[in-house]
């Protein structure tokens, strides 16, 4: 014998299980150094920075995604 359950589960036991299964909106704030809006704790995609310091060479990823547009073109 397996795990079954001993009673049914009404449907609103069910949908009050269920109540907190829905997206979030992601928390935003605007960057301290370039102005845009960020998501909280999380690198700025369009400076790079966080916490005050330069975490990605963004001059670099842009190469490297025109490079990438450029091999998918031909």
């Amino acid at each position: 014998m397996g795990a079954h359950p001993k009673q049914k589960i009404s449907r609103s036991r069910q949908g009050n299980r269920r109540r907190h299964h829905f997206l979030q909106t992601p928390q935003l704030m605007s960057c301290p150094t370039c102005g845009e809006k960020k998501r909280t704790h999380f690198v700025c995609p369009n400076c790079g920075m966080y916490k005050g310091r330069q975490v990605l060479d963004m001059d670099r990823q842009m190469r490297r995604e025109r490079a990438a547009q450029q091999e998918a073109e031909q």
